[in-house]
């Protein structure tokens, strides 16, 4: 089957209003600094932000953000739209070398999966270091798991090399099993790993010394990993929920996983014991985000496409539960604003009101079909058919709550507003995330505010940034 059919959906669901609201949380404006400041100085070795080395992150990001600087588009398209790019064409990717592998039916099931999950989906939007890495790192995977030709190991380990140089060695670590798997391809993709990661990181290093080694090595990777100093501490059960939650609306096809019959298929059983093994590896370290787990989302779609064609007397069951849990997204649209800002476990979710029962209506019926399409054995319609309301769904979301978060969650808003008097102000209690995206849209980094300065000040009345004169 061609793969051209896949563009246009994915154009839609990844692109539509890609810029429609600002720079979210503190990591968007401030990868898109860094990324600016490289493409001013022209230095692709030295990441900087305001003007001093900044190690937290290797390039990669930085490099596809200074490229978009060249198309001369907004701001948040410059930062957004390589990501989103990079997420189309390995989902792209990912359909043709599962139906090489497995089937059609097989591949589709696990595209729409992965293309329409809210994990996947949200991390294709923000321009953070998650998704180039979990993209390439895949490809990798795919690529030394499926494909038996020896000369693939140097792609494959190509493909490594750019996943760590998206987030330095976490990707390395993650590889391993499928290297220790794949035998007749362990020097190529060791080969190709180092010829593509290994000349920044030498670069770097001589450039900036001891300096670049403790920051990106030690802080970044051995404290993140072993010690609660980054302040990201949760218990080891935390990815549990998240995993659920990054599945949605497809999270009731986890209850497929304790079925046997799904991994005598010695393919799926490899993937499934790779995603447990990423699980574990996550849920050991001390400090954890929910983008940690991205990586794992594709080896899990594929398995749980797997599970649903060998539980397909029961899909019609499974299928219409995610329909039916679709309709939850008009509570999380309204809740959205608020965990952005101070976290979903602070959130209001209202599921009990008139209103947020009569938006599930709509949803009931879609199930309905879902369950008739299934039940007549057309599991593939079943899929398309809810993968197309997911696409309505995100189309709708972006319209309705995009201007929301605009004027409470990001600064772009306000900066446009208030550009003329705040552009010399400083700032006053600002939250970090904010402070971040000020300094973006300022161009520079504004000061703090001092009893001594007479200048404008930006500061925050009613969760909401104001400026004082």
């Amino acid at each position: 089957m061609s793969r051209s059919w896949l563009i246009v959906p994915l154009l839609i669901l990844y692109l539509f209003d890609l810029g429609g609201a600002g720079f979210l949380g503190p990591d968007e404006p401030r990868y898109a600094s860094v990324a600016r400041e490289m493409a001013l100085s022209h230095d692709l070795v030295t990441p900087r932000l305001d003007g001093s080395p900044w190690f937290e992150k290797p390039p990669l990001l930085y490099w596809l953000i200074a490229a978009g600087k060249f198309l001369r588009l907004p701001d948040e398209w410059v930062a957004r739209l390589p990501l989103a790019l990079v997420s189309i064409g390995f989902l792209i990717f990912f359909f043709q070398i599962l139906t090489d592998e497995f089937s059609v039916r097989r591949a589709f099931a696990a595209t729409a999966i992965l293309a329409t999950s809210a994990g996947w989906l949200a991390y294709s939007f923000v321009a953070v270091t998650d998704l180039p890495m979990s993209a390439t790192l895949n490809a990798a995977l795919l690529i030394a798991l499926f494909d038996t030709r020896r000369d693939q190991g140097y792609v494959a380990g190509a493909l490594l090399g750019l996943s760590i140089l998206a987030k330095s060695f976490v990707p390395a670590v993650l590889f391993v099993p499928m290297f220790l798997v794949a035998r007749g391809k362990r020097l190529t993709m060791l080969a190709g790993c180092v010829v593509v990661a290994a000349p920044w990181y030498v670069l770097c290093g001589l450039r900036n010394g001891a300096v670049f080694w403790r920051e990106l090595f030690w802080k970044q990777q051995v404290e993140r990993f072993f010690t609660p100093s980054l302040q990201h501490v949760q218990p080891f059960w935390y990815y549990i929920p998240i995993l659920l939650a990054g599945l949605f609306p497809w999270t009731p096809l986890a209850g497929l996983l304790f079925g046997r019959k799904t991994y005598r298929d010695v393919r799926v059983l490899s993937l499934a014991g790779w995603v447990l093994f990423g699980l574990v590896f996550f849920s050991a370290a001390r400090n954890k985000l929910p983008g940690y787990l991205l990586p794992l989302l594709p080896a899990l779609a594929i398995v749980l496409a797997s599970a649903l064609e060998a539980a397909s007397s029961q899909a019609k069951w499974w299928l219409s539960t995610s329909a039916l849990i679709l309709g939850g997204l008009p509570v999380i649209m309204r809740a959205l604003p608020d965990g952005l800002l101070f976290g979903f476990r602070k959130a209001p979710f209202s599921f009990g009101s008139p209103a947020a029962i009569l938006t599930v209506l709509p949803f009931v019926i879609l199930a309905a079909g879902v369950w008739w399409l299934a039940w007549r054995d057309r599991v593939t319609e079943a899929i398309l058919t809810l993968g197309i309301a997911i696409i309505a769904a995100v189309t709708y979301l972006k319209i309705e709550t995009f201007p929301i978060l605009e004027e409470r969650v990001s600064v772009r808003g306000f900066w446009r507003a208030n550009q003329s008097q705040a552009a010399n102000a400083c700032l006053d209690n600002v939250r970090r995330d904010w402070e971040y995206g000020l300094n973006y849209y300022a161009g520079h980094a504004m000061p703090a505010c001092t009893d001594d300065q007479m200048r404008p000040r930006i500061t925050v009345k009613d969760q909401r940034l104001v400026v004082v004169n």
